[in-house]
């Protein structure tokens, strides 16, 4: 393998992307939380609400932070790296990342100050309306960015200029609704909703193995438990259908997630598989004939193709695509379980008593993230080796530039993203787990002040040893 400035900047955007896509799946379902619990708070009256919404605001305010700033340098590198591809289809993607900068990032922009800072200071009705515009805003960018992304998977809607070779689009319908977008965006929404599910789960499993139940913290978990175990089976129902789809416009991508490499009428499910000197390049534990229930849309009495089917310059990477699949098919399965597992124990009330549960629910909190990382690496590795599936190939889509420019610029990346985004996220979770002792937008406690300073001067009484005792 040679590090020349196509892998590596492939790398670069890869490591970009993989740490940016994890800050919009959590503010994507952390909105969708917050618009919830604010709306039970002002159906209900039920203090906790507000509590649980004042909690999670903050983090979803670092959230969306890193979130902006990370993609900010993604769309940059359209322009280093990959400014080729930015020519050639820029009539048809430019658009569509345009339309999300004004329909989406622009709602998000106006409403998410009076989100965070208007509590005091406008109606409960007109803040509500803010959380849910920032709400619907984070939904509304997913949308173009999936239809942009989807659009690459499945091209559709558009015609080559003869004389320059860039993209135009011929049908705007086509291209924003092109085949895999449908389900891709129903597949990614609720891989956010989960994420944050789980997350929630974890924070509140950590506050109960520390000691720190209260009421906010067994609802965040009875809320967590029954959107994991609510949206999961939904989420399997929803990817397989994605498969589907990918599978008749993309069988080289699924005969690599499937281990498929010859091709047959009927083919099984490669639990796992490691190398081996034959033909196929890989010995495995299989179920036989699983191809019949699994692709049932498959035209009938024609041979499933498995990698031979496809000269080897148009395989994507058979293991990376093949084992991120198992890896996000097992996590989603994992938070299956824990969801299911939480509601049994709020049922049975034990939901806030300290178990193994708990212990298995904290370090779950990481499996959405992964999931949705080992998902996009499915999605992008098995679209190789093209930009634009079938039409551009990655490597006629590269910018040229030096080796030695790609590997500096990725070194920089990699350093500024473990110092900030790792502070960030470790910061994130400090807030996320330390409990709910306090109630953030109650009245603020009275500074403590000598009696006879300067600061005495204004409207609050000096305090009386009897308050700092009552302080302490």
């Amino acid at each position: 393998m040679e590090f020349d400035a196509l892998l590596l900047s492939r790398i670069q955007f890869a490591f970009v992307i993989a740490f940016h896509i994890m800050f919009p799946a959590f503010t994507i379902g952390l909105a969708a939380f917050l618009a919830v619990c604010e709306g039970l708070w002002l159906k209900t009256g039920n203090e906790v609400f507000k509590r649980l919404y004042l909690h999670w605001v903050k983090i979803f305010a670092l959230a969306f932070a890193m979130g902006v700033v990370s993609g900010v340098v993604m769309s940059y590198q359209f322009g280093t790296n990959w400014s080729v591809f930015s020519e050639i289809t820029g009539s048809v993607i430019g658009p569509l990342l345009g339309y999300e900068v004004l329909t989406a990032f622009f709602l998000e922009a106006t409403f998410l100050g009076v989100m965070l800072f208007g509590w005091n200071k406008v109606g409960r009705k007109l803040h509500f309306t803010a959380t849910c515009a920032v709400a619907i805003g984070t939904t509304i960018s997913a949308f173009w960015i999936l239809s942009a992304n989807s659009w690459m998977q499945t091209p559709d809607g558009f015609a080559i200029d003869p004389e320059t070779g860039n993209f135009y689009a011929t049908d705007w319908v086509k291209v924003v609704f092109n085949p895999s977008f449908p389900t891709r965006l129903v597949h990614m929404l609720l891989a956010a909703y989960i994420t944050t599910a789980a997350v929630v789960m974890a924070a509140g499993a950590w506050q109960v193995i520390n000691n720190r139940v209260t009421q906010p913290t067994r609802w965040q978990m009875r809320m967590a438990a029954g959107t994991l175990a609510l949206l999961m089976p939904i989420q399997i129902m929803a990817g397989h259908q994605s498969g589907e789809v990918a599978h008749h416009y993309q069988p080289a991508k699924i005969a690599a997630a499937e281990g498929w490499c010859e091709s047959k009428p009927v083919q099984g499910t490669v639990l796992l598989a490691w190398p081996a000197d034959n033909e196929c390049g890989h010995s495995g534990i299989t179920v036989p004939g699983t191809s019949p229930y699994l692709f049932a849309n498959a035209p009938k009495g024609e041979d499933l193709k498995g990698l031979d089917a496809f000269a080897e310059e148009d395989r994507p990477p058979l293991w990376l695509v093949f084992y991120s699949f198992r890896i996000m098919v097992g996590a989603g399965l994992v938070m299956l379980g824990i969801g299911v597992w939480g509601c049994f124990l709020w049922w049975r009330g034990g939901l806030d008593k300290k178990g193994i549960f708990h212990w298995l629910a904290v370090p779950s909190g990481a499996l959405g993230f992964i999931a949705v990382i080992t998902g996009w690496i499915v999605a992008e590795v098995g679209r190789q080796p093209y930009t634009v599936y079938g039409v551009l190939r990655t490597v006629d889509s590269v910018s040229p530039v030096s080796t030695a420019q790609v590997a500096t610029s990725l070194l920089v990346f990699m350093v500024t993203y473990a110092i900030i985004f790792t502070a960030g996220t470790v910061y994130m979770a400090r807030i996320a787990t330390r409990g709910f002792d306090d109630d953030p937008m109650g009245k603020p406690p009275r500074e403590r002040r000598a009696p006879g300073s300067p600061l005495g001067a204004v409207d609050d009484p000096a305090e009386t040893g009897e308050d700092i005792v009552a302080a302490d």
